[in-house]
């Protein structure tokens, strides 16, 4: 295991985990932590988009914490949840946005400091050397979720904050809203239809394999 304190050979590498971790204070065992959740054996081992959740979720509490904001046992995680997940009201996301911002937390710029599952992988593989025995396959079909995960987020949010800016302008009457982006596959030759990333993670429809 490469520790965060020996950083011989790594100047080069442009790490935006790295960064982050030494930007947000979080210490240089964190960067142990998630290595050793990365590389752990069985039910123990963390993949790397529940390790970016958990990065992010840290930055969160990392940024909480700089405002004074005072927050109770598992309060952190359900913020990072209202801000993140996709079944998420507008109302709920947006209520969770301004207080924040009413406590001097740079909500856009957390965001945009919300790091990726590549970035995670990219730090932990190239960044500190770190390796882990696994299937091609699965990391592919991995990245090709995340990748359509993360446009999926971006759409909703760019498309929320543009009705909540037109509602509150008077541009258009709209209560309480949820929005969908949803991307569904059909297939003509057996006739179902699976939403995009569980036709993925279930490794196809229902035809049968050539």
């Amino acid at each position: 295991m490469v520790t965060e304190d020996d950083t011989e050979g790594r100047n080069t590498i442009d790490s935006k985990v790295a960064r982050l971790i030494d930007e947000y204070g979080l210490g240089g065992a964190y960067g142990d932590r998630l290595e050793s959740l990365w590389t752990a054996d069985g039910s123990e081992r963390e993949s790397l988009r529940a390790l970016a959740d958990r990065f992010n979720e840290r930055l969160l509490d990392a940024a909480i914490t700089d405002a004074g904001m005072s927050t109770v046992d598992g309060e952190v995680a359900n913020i990072y949840r209202l801000l993140t997940d996709d079944d998420v009201s507008s109302g709920n996301r947006i209520e969770a946005r301004r207080r924040l911002e009413q406590h001097g937390v740079d909500v856009d710029q957390l965001e945009r400091d919300f790091v990726t599952y590549q970035a995670i992988r990219s730090y932990l593989k190239e960044y500190r050397d770190a390796q882990y025995e696994s299937d091609s396959q699965a990391d592919r079909t991995e990245s090709v979720v995340d990748t359509i995960q993360r446009l999926k987020s971006r759409t909703r949010s760019v498309a929320e904050r543009s009705l909540d800016q037109l509602r509150g302008t008077d541009r258009i009457t709209l209560g309480e809203f949820r929005l969908f982006i949803d991307i569904s596959v059909h297939c003509e030759e057996c006739e179902t239809q699976y939403e995009f990333v569980d036709l993925v993670k279930r490794g196809g429809c229902e035809c049968e394999a050539e």
